[in-house]
């Protein structure tokens, strides 16, 4: 088995200012089998809303909760694929 971490892309603040953002909600249950392209997470920075994306299928074990603070590459999940 395989573990995948799911961290929040750091090209996300490459136009912005502030530092940080936000981990506004799961789309997904922790424990919860994820696939490959389906969004799992959404983020604020700015103001703006971007999808994070399963990188794989696998089974989602996640890390940090919605409205944790989050900065360019924090680990948000992690994921037991077996591919």
């Amino acid at each position: 088995m395989k573990t995948i971490a799911i961290k929040a892309d750091e090209a996300l603040w490459q136009n912005n200012m502030l530092p940080e953002g936000v981990l506004v909600r799961w789309f997904i249950a922790d424990g919860e089998l994820a696939r490959a392209g389906h969004r799992v997470a959404e983020i604020r920075i700015e103001g703006a809303l971007h999808d994070i994306v399963a990188p794989a299928d696998g089974r989602v074990k996640i890390e940090l909760g919605a409205n944790c603070v989050i900065e360019p590459g924090s680990l948000l999940a992690t994921l037991a694929s077996t591919a």
